[in-house]
């Protein structure tokens, strides 16, 4: 099957982007409805899409699907839920008028491929095996494809090019779409974050023949998260994530998840798969194979149309989980990630042969050195949006191409990926499931954990009698020298001697289900591989290195490797959603929208959170967890930090982490508009400073601390300010820190805690006068990720309280809210607020 896909993929594609000359194309007789007439979008918007210095805002791109769904009987669409700020996030079905009458009979079939549990004799039409069942659910499915544009909406050009894509499937007429339309159904997202499309639009036409024009806005072009709305696919914390999880694993399970992204503008074209390394171990191989196999396929499909500059096997891997393209993995589906060179939004840009002469990255030299995965550099000149649009459709075109063709393919093997995660659930000396305990005291995190994985189609049983298991917690141990720069790890279950009784209202995970490598890759402790580049540097990942769930929860979750019980002496409720688990621990239930968790800060202290011009993810993360934890804030921006009188307005400030230039200059005055123009000056410095002697607290997080450090001059020094990576790394990993539990700030803690380690700070002192409330342990430091130099960590501090006239500074060396994830250290900031004057 590969071999025949391969020399498909090697042949010349015809061009699918049309020249589109009229308003509007007739629809063929056979296939008319109430309307006659399919609109393109230019007759829709006014412009084609990707045209010079035209941008459709998300009301635009709603009100084209919606006329293309009255139009025509090849394309549905559906409002899936609403945006953090209350936009409609919509779908597109596209197929053939037959496939789009039956879409629940398809979505049916899917639901049973995902599961082979469910192709039982209620599956079967008459007498007959398992497997003539399975011959007649692949001989009438459809290979279901998702393409999805403009995560990051000043990646703009994809929700663009969606109505492109759209009006090319819901009118051509040749055989290679028919063919797609007949064998696959798609599932087009325009974008899954609406909001930020219009903050983008908004933007640009605000700035449009400024000196401004063409820029990022001064803003997260998401509510919380920005750039980081992609980083939240296992956690789902936000409303977009948890409405497109619902869609893909709880109710369609594609085959192909697509998405469509840029990247800088000075580097490759256009980079598709194979990825770099390393691959996470818990996908499975024939996934990579697929991955691989489609990407040659779109980048010959580039290369047969004339385009330069595409690059294969580069800088993008599978390691981590939390992507929109990487989360489908542990699903068994394969995920495919696009990413074009970008313009300056929807203005055209020009690139020097100078400029690409000096871009480099992991396995790319030079955006002008021809090699083998980059065997036709782009010499340079303008780049405008236009050719991104192209490129990403041609990518759409492949694909779907691909899916169709080779569709029976597709199904049986996805079929068979999930009876193999079933089969190797009970492998022997591997773990049979994980244990969630009761009684951990800490049943928010065990709400928020269970839930999570019920979202995203993991099951999950409650003990509704006691067990008796065999099961121990799995962790890091380290098998050289922990004075050795490059640590080497593996994994071991610290299992019980024997069997223990395990109480009724505890919750097991078993691995032997379709889940089983989502399940893996969120509780077992990751061990990233030691890179190092060719002259002793780290070589950067290309996001983090270990995320175990459990851990960053602040949760006990062992491996169960033995029990006592049959199946049929087990007493077990499979949850169906939060609420379940929420009734089990007597917690308020979730209604609606609203957070139901308690504000657990004491007292009530009134809080600032700042808030600059320069779109600081952290302090957007910080704003979620105080609105999912009801704490209430307030926002403190640039001008009233430099107006001072601060304590009479607030008891606690919070600088989430960025860094102290940022805070103090803020944007550049030669190209922002004015109102969003520089930072809290020197005088807001001195106003914070006054802030903390009159009695207030003032907070850092992990690189903010610079600037209470350094323009307070406090007693502290960050050990690892200047290290190089071949001496200290540590991108993303989790790493154990041991507290003075008789500090106010440790109240409720045990004596050592996870903590979120991403390239953060280490701090010293000599000054008796510097509370120490918690370091970085001194042994089994590394939980879960990458640690390099790990001597350099060891017994630093990792968190201290530094008094100041009437007031304080906390600093905290890493960040104890990042993503929305590090439950385990969140009581620190709740106590540190609450030991605030109130």
């Amino acid at each position: 099957m590969i071999r025949h896909r391969l020399a498909i993929a090697c042949q010349v594609v015809l061009l699918c982007v049309l020249v589109l000359s009229t308003t509007y194309a007739q629809r063929p007789s056979t296939r008319a409805t109430t309307n006659s007439f399919v609109p393109t979008p230019r007759s829709v918007l006014g412009f084609n899409p990707g045209d010079d210095r035209t941008i459709a805002d998300w009301s635009q791109i709603t009100d084209y699907f919606n006329r293309l769904d009255n139009a025509s009987d090849r394309v549905l669409v559906q409002a899936i839920g609403q945006s953090t700020l209350k936009r409609p996030i919509i779908v597109a079905f596209i197929s053939a008028r037959e496939n789009i009458l039956a879409l629940n009979k398809y979505k049916d079939i899917q639901q049973t491929l995902a599961d082979p549990r469910k192709l039982t004799s209620a599956t079967m039409t008459g007498p007959t095996s398992p497997e003539r069942a399975l011959n007649q659910l692949v001989t009438n499915g459809k290979v279901v494809v998702v393409i999805s544009c403009s995560i990051h909406s000043t990646e703009i050009v994809a929700s663009q090019m969606s109505m492109q894509l759209a009006y090319y499937l819901a009118t051509a007429e040749d055989a290679n779409t028919r063919e797609i339309l007949q064998n696959t159904i798609l599932l087009l997202i325009p974008s899954p974050n609406p909001d930020g499309v219009d903050i983008v639009a908004n933007w640009y036409r605000k700035t449009l023949g400024t000196p401004a024009e063409g820029t990022e806005p001064p803003e997260l072009y998401h509510h919380y998260a920005g750039h980081d709305d992609n980083r939240d696919w296992f956690m789902i914390n936000l409303k977009e994530t948890q409405a497109i999880t619902r869609l893909l694993w709880k109710e369609w399970y594609p085959q192909i998840v697509y998405d469509v992204h840029q990247q800088g503008s000075t580097g490759s074209r256009l980079f598709i798969p194979p990825f770099f390394d390393p691959p996470n171990p818990n996908i499975k191989p024939l996934l990579l194979r697929e991955v691989g196999l489609i990407g040659h396929k779109v980048a010959a499909d580039l290369q047969a149309a004339g385009f330069q500059g595409v690059l294969t096997n580069a800088l993008y891997d599978t390691w981590w989980h939390g992507g929109f393209r990487t989360a489908p993995y542990f699903h068994n589906s394969i995920g495919i990630l696009s990413e074009a060179a970008s313009a300056r939004l929807m203005t055209p840009t020009t690139i020097t042969s100078d400029q690409l002469s000096r871009s480099n990255t992991r396995g790319m030299h030079s955006a002008l050195e021809a090699t083998t995965n980059f065997p036709d550099p782009w010499p340079g000149g303008t780049w405008r949006p236009r050719d991104i649009l192209q490129m990403e459709l041609i990518s759409a075109r492949a694909i779907l191409s691909m899916a169709a063709k080779y569709r029976a393919e597709y199904l049986r093997e996805f079929f068979a990926l999930n009876r193999k995660s079933i089969d190797e659930g009970s492998k022997p000396d591997e773990p049979l499931a994980y244990l969630i305990p009761a009684g951990q005291g800490h049943d928010e995190a065990v709400a928020k954990l269970v839930g999570l994985l019920i979202e995203q189609g993991v099951e999950v049983f409650r003990l509704d009698a006691e067990l008796h298991l065999g099961y121990g917690p799995q962790m890091l141990q380290r098998t050289n020298s922990a004075n050795d720069r490059l640590g080497t790890y593996r994994k071991i279950i610290a299992r019980t001697t024997e069997m223990q009784e395990v109480p009724a209202g505890s919750y097991i995970v078993f691995l032997s289900q379709p889940q089983r490598s989502n399940v893996l890759a969120l509780f077992e402790p990751q061990i990233y591989p030691n890179r190092l580049t060719s002259q002793g540097e780290a070589e950067r990942p290309y996001d983090v290195a270990g995320w175990t769930l459990p851990l960053q929860l602040g949760l006990d979750a062992p491996a169960v490797i033995g029990i006592r019980e049959t199946p049929a002496e087990r007493k077990l409720t499979l949850l169906k959603d939060v609420n379940e688990v929420r009734s089990d621990l007597a917690l308020p239930l979730k209604k609606g929208d609203e957070s139901p968790i308690k504000n657990p800060v004491r007292g009530t202290p009134r809080i600032a959170i700042y808030k600059g011009w320069t779109g600081n993810m952290d302090e957007g993360w910080t704003r979620f967890v105080f609105d999912t934890f009801n704490v209430p804030y307030t926002s403190l921006r640039n001008d009233e930090v430099k107006q001072g009188n601060l304590v009479g307005k607030y008891d606690a400030i919070i600088l989430t982490s960025q860094r102290s230039r940022e805070i103090i200059d803020g944007n550049s005055a030669n190209t922002t508009p004015r109102e969003f123009a520089g930072g809290v000056s020197d005088a807001g410095v001195a106003n914070l400073k006054t802030f903390v002697n009159e009695g207030g607290t003032l907070i850092c997080f992990d690189v903010a601390c610079e600037l209470a450090i350094k323009e307070f001059k406090l007693p502290l020094k960050n050990v690892l300010e200047g290290v190089r990576s071949s001496e200290f790394y540590c991108p993303g990993s989790i790493v154990t820190i041991d507290l003075d539990t008789k500090e106010n700030i440790t109240a409720g803690l045990g004596s050592s805690i996870p903590a979120y380690f991403i390239n953060s700070s280490a701090f010293e002192t000599s000054d008796p006068s510097v509370h120490v409330i918690a370091r970085y342990a001194k042994s089994n430091l590394l939980r879960s990720g990458w640690l390099l130099g790990e001597d350099k960590l060891r017994g630093q501090i990792a968190l201290a309280e530094v008094g100041m006239g009437k007031g304080h500074v906390v600093l905290f060396a890493f960040r104890p809210q990042h993503r929305g994830q590090t439950w385990a250290t969140l009581p620190l900031i709740w106590n540190a607020i609450s030991s605030a004057r109130n």
